[in-house]
């Protein structure tokens, strides 16, 4: 992720190959690269790796994704989808980052005030 709080560190990490069924509570950066189900309700960052799998509700401040998610994600930060990362579901996020070779399937909202810090796409300034 591009975008990191100051002395931001990584508090938890689920490797490949473990399953956790629940609801995560982290402070500041929590890594997965296992598989996930439930709720993540609090963070600052979370990244999910390239063998992800997570199908879950997700409330923190910022996103990457290089694996796979279904759910939901409300980010008070930014969403940043990866080109490996395979997206199903609903994104609220005043930043939202889609890189070429990723794939996203659902809605994304967000809100009027933050349209200053859209991402432009790229490719888009060789076609004006």
């Amino acid at each position: 992720m591009k975008v990191r709080g100051e002395g931001a560190t990584l508090n938890g990490f689920l490797d490949k190959g473990s399953h956790l069924k629940g609801e995560l509570h982290f402070e500041e950066t929590f890594r997965i690269d296992g598989r996930f189900e439930g709720k993540i309700p609090s963070g600052a960052e979370l990244i999910l790796g390239d063998s992800a799998e997570v199908e879950a509700e997700v409330h923190v401040s910022r996103v990457s994704i290089n694996g796979v998610f279904k759910g939901t994600i409300d980010a008070t930060e930014r969403v940043e989808i990866h080109p490996r990362a395979r997206v199903t579901g609903d994104i609220r996020t005043p930043v939202l980052s889609i890189e070429e070779g990723a794939f996203f399937e659902g809605s994304c909202r967000m809100s009027a005030e933050s349209a200053t810090n859209l991402v432009e796409m790229p490719g888009s300034a060789a076609r004006k």
